[in-house]
Formats: structure tokens, sequence, C-alpha cells
């Protein structure tokens, strides 16, 4: 570009800038992040403010973090890797395998900001669609890797649209895909999810697939996300390079106290994700009921395939105090919030409904 002051590689200056959602006035509801709606637990901002020298450096590779997590997942500390939020892994991850002349591979629409890793690292990004019900298309997937695929990712629960991958279609699409081929499972939202036939990332490692990482995070279900942090479990190989690629120290040591403050309240932190999922399967029948096409949603969010209707339909929710977010061109997701907020969405869905 002619008015840029220095030389940019071209595919960066034609990337957007990731577009976070919108934040809410103090009257509204916020819709548009995928947020928990619940405070952090007592218990975890009182870690969060002990955690008080910020002359210090944070430990580097956060390692009581890793240590908790790999007991957990039954592996090596050197087999998790903690990051600045799960989106952090991925941009490691796809410059540790992918560079120009590459192919990166995802499911689309699924999260925004796939196609920009994938831009950043100098590799071409691969969308494959979505099939009709709004989910994975494995079999096309599979059927789309070449010789050039160096990362897959399988974002399950889909965000924005909601379904799952099960378990037997995964399995499948690994034992199709080659073995020196990364597939990413992307489980950010994988706490909200009651599909007993839903792919589990614990299911996936413990049947050994080397090639495959599995991406966790605290920003959803944890209520993390103004701290930032999220995690990988894999290959330690794998993670090495992630590792080398990653900005050292990005783990702030209040985000890591925060974050094994939460595994020590889980019991009380699932507790509010079960009722979030039962508010999301109420809204959505609900939905559902008013004439929408709603897909099967298994995350903390519901999704409307409004098409070309999207930034329509996002303004008549916004004009109703509901800050929701608009995907142009294929649809709008409303975030589950507070309880009071379903009300306003269910009438401001039938203002609009055709």
């Amino acid at each position: 570009m002619t008015d840029l002051p220095v030389r940019i590689r071209p595919e960066i200056a034609a990337l957007p800038a990731y577009r976070q959602g919108r934040q809410a006035s103090a009257d509204a509801f916020k819709l548009s992040s995928n947020e928990n709606p619940f405070d952090p637990l007592p218990g975890v901002v009182e870690a969060v403010r002990a955690a008080t020298t910020f002359n210090r450096y944070p430990d580097a590779s956060a390692a009581r973090l890793r240590a908790r997590l790999a007991d957990r997942y039954a592996v090596a500390p050197d087999g998790v890797h903690v990051a600045a939020g799960s989106v952090s892994i991925l941009y490691q991850l796809a410059s540790a395998t992918s560079g120009p002349g590459d192919e990166i591979m995802f499911a689309w629409r699924s999260f925004e900001a796939y196609p920009g890793l994938a831009a950043v690292a100098g590799a071409t990004a691969v969308p494959v669609p979505l099939t009709a019900d709004a989910g994975h298309d494995l079999d096309a997937m599979a059927d789309a890797v070449t010789d050039r695929t160096r990362m897959i990712i399988v974002c399950s629960p889909n965000n924005p649209t909601g379904p799952v991958v099960s378990q037997a279609a995964f399995d499948a699409f690994v034992a199709r895909v080659p073995g020196d081929v990364l597939i990413v499972l992307d489980e950010a939202y994988a706490e909200f999810v009651t599909d007993p036939d839903a792919v589990t990332g614990a299911a996936v490692l413990g049947a050994g697939h080397a090639n495959v990482v599995v991406l966790r995070t605290f920003s959803k279900a944890y209520g993390l996300a103004g701290l930032r942090v999220g995690y990988a479990i894999g290959d330690h190989r794998i993670l090495d390079a992630a590792r080398s690629t990653g900005i050292p120290l990005s783990v702030t040591a209040q985000a890591e106290e925060a974050a094994l403050a939460s595994l020590d309240a889980e019991d009380e932190l699932l507790e509010r994700v079960r009722h979030i999922a039962k508010r999301r399967d109420a809204l959505a029948e609900a939905l559902r009921t008013a004439g929408w096409d709603v897909p099967v949603a298994q995350g903390n969010f519901v999704w409307l395939p409004v098409g070309e209707r999207a930034l329509e339909v996002a303004e008549a929710f916004d004009a109703a105090g509901l800050i929701v977010r608009a995907f142009a061109g294929d649809g709008v997701r409303i975030s589950i919030g507070e309880e009071e907020s379903t009300a306003g969405i269910l009438a401001a869905a039938a203002s609009v409904v055709r």
C-alpha cells in the first residue's frame, strides 16, 4: 500500500485487525464476547490481590500452573504449555508449523482469528464450509488436505455457530489425516458441553495421537477473560516449538494465581457453568419456538443464521439495550449473559423474525 511510511507485507496491510465484541454502556447487557456473566469468586479475587510483586517478572514457564494441569491430564509438565490466552498459542503453533507455501485449514465460519493467524505466519488459509446444520464437515476437510497442509484447527463447540464435533467423527478424521500434520482441537467452550457424544480432549490425549494438541482456556467458563491465561496439552516437542515462538513472560503472576485459585474453586465455578448451560438451552428452545432456526448450541452462546440481515438484526438488539455480535453476511451470535437479559432477547428477536 503506497500510503504506508514503511514497506509492510501486503497480506498484513490488507488484514483487518481483530475486532472484539463491542462494549456495553451501564444500562445495556453485553452479550457480544462470550464472557462469563458471573463475577470471579471471592477466593480468586483475594489470590490476585495478594500477588503484589509488580516490580518482579513472573515465572516465565508458569511452572505451578503447568504442574497442576499436568496432574489433571496425567501428562508430564513439559506436555503442558501456558500462554496469554489460547489464541496466543494458536499463533505460536501457526508460526512453528507454517510459512510461505504452507496451508492452515479450518472450518468456516468459525473463530474469526483463524484466517489472521495464517496470514501472520505467511501461510495460505484454507477455509472449508460448514455443513447445513452449522457444524464441521470433517469429511470435506480431510478431502482438502494436500502435501502443503501443515496445521488443521477443529473448533468444538464451534464458535460462533454452536455445534460440537462428535468423538467418533473426530477419531475418524484423525485417522485420515497424515501423521505429520498438526491437528489442533480448540476446546475453548468445552466446559459448557452437555452432549455425551462430543469429542473431549481427555479422550483424544488418551488415544496417544502425537500430532494432536488440545487447547483450553480460563477466559470463558472460569471467568478470567480479563487476565488472559490459556493452555495447551500435547506432545512436548510440538509445545517446545510453540514456546520458542512465543513472547516471553506473557502470563502475569496475577493470571497464574487466579487460574490456580479457580482450579481450587472448580466445583463452585462449574456449578455456575451448569446454570449458564441450562439458560442457554432454554433460550435456544424459546427462540426456535418463536420461529428462529437456531443450530444445536453447546457453547455459552446461541447463533441466529440470518445471512445478509446480520447487521440489521444486530441493530434491533442494540436498540433494545442488548449488545450482540454481528458477523456480516452470516449471522448474529448472542452470548448467554445475566438471567435478566433473557426476556429482552426474546422480545427483540420476535420483533425481527421472519
